[in-house]
């Protein structure tokens, strides 16, 4: 099911009936990054992926965005649906969905961080690789970008196949108007100072092999955030989600069984 909200956002949506679970994915991809998950958790949960603004089925923005323009869409399309929700991110969209949580904490009832980081902001060498991304993007087009940033998201012995689905999303996903803000966005954050006010409860993830943002990063998150819990997912790179998705959706399907037992949302 596929469905249209704010400014021409294009999302996929599963399941009808249970807890709404919303899912941000990273700057070089869509919201079929999420179909592992999407589908898996169809049965008892109300799932949405976005196409972030500019990217995939997803309208191009008609002005540059910033990280809270992006979080105040997200808080766009859980209001819509007259509920709070469980949020999952992945690279990027955990740094969109821990602005979220600060700025519409009332919207957001539990996170899940897959894979991400503070943001590019936390050191001068780390923004301009970010931003050095988007002319690098428009000179080579956005095959040959993936071809060659694609597979790094992997862990080296990730199946071939696996390798060129994630490629394939990628060139079918970026273009310059949604990825010049969006890298612009993580160039210029810095969650380290904030992290201490995510009130929702936090489960953080990391491949074991992520070679991108890598454990450390994940690290510094779950040091920061008060109710939190921290997993390595065992034989997955950056991509955690869709390489060991077995692994990932029974962490995932934990944390929301503990945050949504009466028992346990106290404290």
């Amino acid at each position: 099911m596929t469905a249209y909200d704010p400014a021409g956002l294009h999302l996929e949506e599963n399941g009808d009936a249970g807890p709404l679970v919303l899912c941000l994915h990273g700057i070089g991809s869509s919201s079929a990054a999420f179909a592992p998950q999407t589908g898996a958790l169809a049965a008892g949960h109300r799932m949405v992926a976005w196409d972030a603004p500019g990217y995939a089925k997803s309208a191009d923005p008609d002005h540059d965005l910033t990280l809270d323009d992006y979080a105040d869409t997200a808080a766009e399309v859980i209001r819509a649906r007259g509920t709070d929700a469980h949020v999952v991110g992945v690279s990027w969209g955990g740094v969109i969905a821990l602005r979220l949580a600060t700025r519409h904490p009332d919207l957001v009832a539990s996170l899940t961080v897959a894979d991400s980081t503070p943001g590019s902001g936390t050191s001068p060498e780390k923004a301009a690789a970010m931003r050095a991304r988007v002319p690098e993007l428009e000179s080579l087009g956005a095959r040959a970008f993936a071809e060659k940033r694609g597979p790094r998201l992997l862990s080296e012995g990730a199946p071939p196949e696996l390798v060129r689905r994630v490629v394939d999303t990628m060139a079918d996903s970026v273009r310059p108007p949604g990825y010049r803000p969006a890298a612009e966005s993580m160039a210029r954050t810095d969650l380290r100072g904030e992290l201490h006010r995510v009130a929702a409860p936090t489960l953080v993830l990391c491949g074991e092999k992520d070679r991108i943002t890598g454990p450390e990063a994940s690290q510094v998150l779950a040091g920061g955030l008060h109710r939190t819990a921290y997993v390595i997912v065992k034989d997955a790179g950056h991509l955690a989600n869709q390489e060991q998705p077995e692994r990932f959706n029974a962490w995932l399907l934990s944390h929301l069984h503990i945050v949504t037992d009466p028992r346990t949302t106290k404290g």
